[in-house]
């Protein structure tokens, strides 16, 4: 009996079963949690209340740990709000980059799948709530201004510009002004943004248009310009 139980065990682990040092501890997975939780509760407070209004002892509160505990990932609000912008925005469009850079197929087809995908997830996740938090926060703090420019902003403008000017290149677009292009992109969808957690909150029955339609559509309406 002891020999089967043995064998038992021995082929459970070889068939790669956890064993007790494979399974993290509750405190350790909780910690390891900690600070996408404080992200998470960073971003719906803020776009709830504003910036300035969000007190640092009200996310620490809603993400379930002590206000010292907040401090130690994060010392400051406006750092918290940093991060929020890097991950939420930053690296989302540092990914974009990288798909788009390595894009085998037409332009045309790069701009649907790429752009347009990546403007209905954003508008889908809680990151939407981003530019109108920016837009309406940031004349008041100049050194969060200056970092959305700088992650976000300038970023944003220039893997769309190449995109365009991919097009052009290949001959598949027109020669147009890339950055005016760029812009003819970007500001609806940040409007669509905008919209959602403005008069879209206050208001769903104004929403007539359905967004994922609007996004495609826009890219399409756009794309008709761009064509040669």
């Amino acid at each position: 009996m002891a020999g089967a139980t043995t064998l038992l065990t021995s082929q459970s682990l070889s068939l790669g079963s956890p064993t007790l040092s494979d399974i993290a501890p509750p405190r350790q997975r909780r910690k390891e949690a900690r600070p996408q939780e404080l992200l998470d509760a960073a971003l719906d407070l803020f776009a709830e209340k504003g910036f300035a209004a969000t007190r640092s002892e009200e996310v620490a509160a809603r993400a379930g740990v002590a206000k010292g505990t907040l401090y130690l990932y994060y010392p400051s609000k406006e750092e918290l709000l940093k991060a929020v912008i890097q991950q939420r925005l930053s690296s989302e469009i540092a990914a974009a980059a990288a798909q788009a850079a390595s894009y085998p197929g037409p332009t045309e087809d790069l701009m649907k799948e790429v752009l347009a995908d990546w403007w209905i997830k954003v508008f889908d996740s809680p990151t939407s709530a981003v530019f109108k938090l920016i837009i309406t926060e940031v004349r008041n703090f100049p050194e969060i201004a200056e970092f959305y420019v700088r992650e976000v902003v300038e970023p944003g403008k220039q893997l769309v510009g190449r995109i365009v000017q991919r097009g052009i290149e290949r001959g598949e677009f027109r020669p147009v002004d890339v950055p005016t292009a760029v812009l003819s992109l970007i500001l609806p969808m940040i409007m669509l943004c905008l919209h959602k957690h403005s008069i879209g909150a206050c208001a769903p029955a104004l929403n007539e248009v359905d967004p994922h339609a609007f996004i495609r559509q826009h890219v399409q309406l756009v794309l008709q310009g761009l064509r040669r």
